[in-house]
């Protein structure tokens, strides 16, 4: 019996965790760049001292889809889209580099590059952009130099700045997804710059999220709980119907 419960126990708390990832996946639909998280289940044997005669279910997140999203045509000329394979160097909250395909960029108020959510954009040093106020005809050009025009010079000068850190694992098993959607080395190094990664300016990529895939992988998942919880509550009377017998055959 306590085999049964256990199993049941343990396969609603790992869906759980899938329904976690699946609804994390939908609330990013919309958010650019982002890569839908992957979610599997199996059944591990628990091993001790004893025979392993027990099992459990155990959810993981096997990996990340890597396709690209649509492509946008925004007109907006901070915003890029990476061509191909490859990332955009941002520095996290910790200070550390990661990357992302998140290529809505702005200028704060001291005119450091920034992408939509806050992150500091690194140039092909690790330092951060910073760009000249009231700066006009801003462009990126597709191996990402930033170039403008300074406030009130003539019409045909145009000065470089800086240019965005583009990188490109050789293998994307060399690099994990965090909970926070940036992606870094598993070893914890930084990517070298790859010259061959191209980026369309006034574009952006949209999410690969399949919100139809994930609406009925939610119902999936909500059914397989039911079920669980339905052996939970078989077990349950099992138990109190042995009592019983117990008590009459005393």
């Amino acid at each position: 019996m306590d085999k049964l419960l256990w199993i049941a126990m343990s396969g609603a708390k790992e869906n759980f965790h899938s329904l976690a990832v699946r609804s994390n996946n939908l609330a990013n639909a919309n958010t650019t760049g982002f890569k839908a998280d992957f979610e599997n289940s199996r059944s591990m044997s628990v091993f001790a001292d004893a025979y392993p005669s027990r099992a459990f279910a155990m959810d993981e997140r096997p990996g990340y889809n890597m396709e690209g999203g649509a492509i946008q045509t925004t007109g907006r000329a901070l915003d890029v889209a990476i061509q191909g394979d490859g990332f955009l160097a941002v520095t996290d909250g910790d200070g550390k580099e990661a990357y992302t395909r998140m290529g809505a960029l702005m200028t704060d108020e001291n005119g450091v590059l920034r992408t939509q959510s806050g992150l500091e954009v690194r140039d092909i040093d690790g330092a951060q952009i910073v760009l000249p106020p009231m700066l006009e005809a801003v462009r990126i050009s597709d191996d990402g130099v930033i170039s403008g025009r300074p406030q009130g010079a003539d019409s045909n000068v145009t000065e470089e700045y800086q240019r965005l850190k583009l990188v490109r694992p050789q293998n994307y098993k060399d690099v994990e997804k965090g909970y926070d959607g940036l992606f870094r080395r598993r070893d914890g190094t930084d990517l070298a710059e790859d010259q061959a990664v191209r980026v369309r300016s006034g574009e952006l990529e949209a999410s690969n999220v399949n919100p139809v895939e994930e609406l009925t992988s939610l119902i999936r998942i909500q059914r397989q709980y039911d079920a669980t919880v339905k052996l939970i509550d078989e077990a349950s009377q099992m138990d109190q119907a042995q009592d019983r017998l117990l008590a009459y055959t005393s």
